[in-house]
């Protein structure tokens, strides 16, 4: 069965779809089976693979508000190979949708469990928000993972969420476990991320990433071609520090077998 990492945090701005995106693609090149899925109202995962909303099939809110199968909706970025379900801006009114239907919390659980023998790794974009949407993705998800912005109120904001993951444990899924801490916009020009990164090391520990994403002129623009990182500038800064935190996050969640059988 596929592990499922939820990426979340409630601060929007910090790279989260940027993590999503070149981190899924990383993965896809190496050959694990991939799949993206956009719960963020905006839908940028997926303008990020360069997918139209608009011509798409069904998205995302079509399942978990409208009980229809996924397996019709997803969409092959043809660079990498990610799969991805896409976002559909009626998410914008999803979490009051769900404030009235059973079982509110478990929905993304519930369509994600026929397909997660699908692919090895499933990543679910969320909102930058603490609502009933993000409550989902950390309920269907085995693991967080957290973009953590180098900038002043990064580490006041990721408490909150560390809060809520706790929360979710005691209440609804208690197997729930932290990921890591992805740093991203790190400027080494200054001292302010220096010292983000020194405080976020010391208060987390282990579960910061050692790669640290940094402030890339690419990793911008690459969202408005419609392409991940890897596909748009194979060599920047960007790309170093992605496929170096892609060999991280596959020793972590010990996905070399997943390589291997993919060689095979």
């Amino acid at each position: 069965m596929g592990r499922t990492i939820a990426c979340a945090n409630q601060k929007g701005g910090v790279g989260k779809t940027t993590t999503v995106v070149n981190l899924a693609s990383v993965l896809a090149l190496n050959g694990i089976r991939t799949l993206v899925v956009d719960l963020d109202p905006q839908g940028n995962a997926t303008s990020g693979f360069g997918i139209d909303r608009t011509t798409v099939d069904g998205s995302i809110y079509d399942a978990i508000i409208g009980d229809e199968a996924v397996d019709t909706m997803i969409v092959t970025e043809s660079s990498t190979g990610v799969a991805v379900i896409p976002a559909a801006i009626a998410l914008a009114g999803a979490d009051v949708e769900l404030a009235t239907l059973e079982a509110r919390e478990r929905r993304l659980q519930r369509v994600l469990a026929p397909i997660r023998d699908r692919f090895d790794i499933i990543f679910i974009d969320c909102p930058p928000s603490l609502g009933l949407l993000t409550v989902n993705a950390l309920t269907a998800a085995d693991a967080v993972l957290v973009p953590l912005q180098c900038e002043y109120y990064a580490l006041e904001g990721s408490a909150q969420l560390l809060a809520t993951i706790d929360l979710v444990r005691d209440h609804l899924h208690p197997a729930l476990a932290l990921d890591g801490v992805v740093l991203t916009m790190y400027d080494g020009r200054t001292r302010l991320s220096a010292d983000v990164e020194a405080e976020a090391r010391r208060h987390l520990g282990s579960a910061v990433y050692q790669t640290v994403i940094p402030r890339s002129v690419r990793l911008s623009e690459a969202p408005s071609h419609g392409r991940p990182i890897t596909a748009y500038a194979p060599t920047s800064r960007g790309a170093e520090a992605y496929t170096a935190l892609g060999r991280e996050f596959i020793q972590r969640n010990h996905l070399q077998a997943a390589i291997t059988e993919a060689v095979a």
